[in-house]
């Protein structure tokens, strides 16, 4: 499981990503919806935007779209 960072707003958190199934990699340019279970609880709400980063770079951004208990 890939474990990044998520930033939302002020803070940083790392997500466990799960991908869809069938999807093995997601390339530059790619869209998709995936479920992240974050290590700590974080407030958020929908529709909020966020950064996804590794080691040090943006590899990604997004918008959250549900938010599952």
């Amino acid at each position: 499981n890939y474990r990044p960072q998520f930033y939302f707003r002020t803070t940083d958190v790392t997500g466990i990503c799960t991908l869809p199934e069938g999807t093995e990699m997601v390339m530059p340019g790619d869209s998709v919806t995936m479920d992240v279970a974050l290590i700590v609880p974080v407030a958020m709400e929908e529709k909020l935007r966020f950064a996804i980063r590794e080691g040090g770079r943006t590899v990604g951004a997004g918008v959250v779209a549900a938010i599952n208990d």
